[in-house]
């Protein structure tokens, strides 16, 4: 196990800010796709937000069935209650203005998995998908962009096809879909192509179930949980032997499943080495939470996410050499695959 971040070391402070060039005869020449990961991963990343382009928004107000918008700005779903979006959250330029003011260099924004758009049936998910995938490369600097991609009906070569865009960092999946482990082995197709592409998958809540008489956090404290710890139990399970390259992240610390080790290893199942192309991004948890994780699978694959505008970004304060890692050489190994 790793010694806690705030333990940091003079070696490690050099090792994560070393800038030392690399000689000229030691650096492979880069494939065009590999340059344009490298120009998307340079400076600081916020790997986790959302954001929908007026386009996408003018789809959910057309829909008659969930998710739509309602009364301009009211948001249905299957599962959760009546959600008032705030316009200001979803005005690209205000985003923009914002995003360059804290200094990101780089914002990966999704489709919000929880709306249930990846579920539906294959022409209507792909219809949205496709509103989803052409406003959001419109966007432009600093947002990048995740795929989707229909989880019920696949769409191999659409997906094929989108992720050939160098504005797209790689396929975001709802954790509803990699559930267990039998899930996770129909899904093998397109993780497949993900991994034919070289990016990553990122793993996020899909749709919460609809619980009477919960309070309007339950959803994404209960239900998203449990699916990102499904979904991290199951890739452990039977994800890497089936997909060795693939790099996965999952949103939210997983569920801050990797703290159950012992637990799982107490019940007879096997932890064993840290897996060094599984990341976790860190939004809605701070010091303590992240400092757990860290203490289990060490600081490499810790990146940094907000889930803007549902949560804000957070400095857990845990030092230079940290924040460096977490911001910037650790989502650059993300998307890149390159060692830090």
């Amino acid at each position: 196990m790793s010694e806690p971040v705030h333990s940091d070391t003079i070696a490690e402070e050099a090792r994560v800010d070393d800038s030392a060039p690399v000689p000229a005869s030691a650096a492979p020449a880069a494939t065009p796709r590999v340059a344009a990961a490298r120009r998307i991963a340079a400076g600081r990343i916020d790997t986790h937000q959302h954001v929908w382009p007026p386009a996408f928004v003018a789809a959910l107000r057309d829909r008659v069935a969930p998710p739509r918008l309602v009364d301009d700005w009211t948001l249905l779903t299957a599962g959760e209650a009546p959600y008032a979006v705030d316009p200001a959250a979803h005005d690209v330029e205000r985003r923009r203005a914002r995003e360059i003011a804290e200094g990101k260099d780089s914002v990966l924004v999704s489709l919000s998995s929880p709306l249930g758009i990846e579920h539906l049936p294959g022409a209507e998910a792909r219809e949205l998908i496709d509103v989803w995938h052409r406003s959001a490369l419109e966007l432009g600097d600093p947002f990048r962009v995740w795929a989707a991609t229909p989880v019920v009906e696949h769409d191999l070569a659409g997906l094929s096809e989108i992720l050939r865009d160098d504005r797209v960092v790689g396929l975001q999946l709802p954790a509803t879909c990699l559930l267990d482990p039998a899930a996770v082995q129909r899904m093998a197709p397109v993780l497949d192509v993900v991994s034919v592409s070289g990016k990553p998958v990122m793993v996020h809540p899909g749709p919460a179930p609809a619980v009477a008489d919960t309070p309007p956090w339950w959803p994404a404290v209960v239900p998203y949980v449990n699916q990102l710890q499904s979904a991290w139990f199951a890739w452990h399970q039977v994800g890497r032997d089936a997909h060795p390259a693939l790099r996965i992240v999952f949103v939210a610390l997983a569920g801050l499943a990797p703290l159950h080790h012992e637990r799982l290893v107490a019940r007879g199942g096997t932890f064993g080495a840290v897996d060094p192309n599984v990341f976790y991004e860190t939004s809605s948890y701070d010091t303590r939470a992240i400092d757990a994780i860290v203490r289990v699978v060490g600081v490499d694959p810790v990146v940094h996410g907000s889930d803007r505008p549902y949560a804000q970004p957070r400095d857990p304060g845990l030092g230079h050499a940290f924040t460096h890692a977490h911001v910037s050489a650790n989502p650059r190994a993300l998307l890149t695959g390159e060692p830090r």
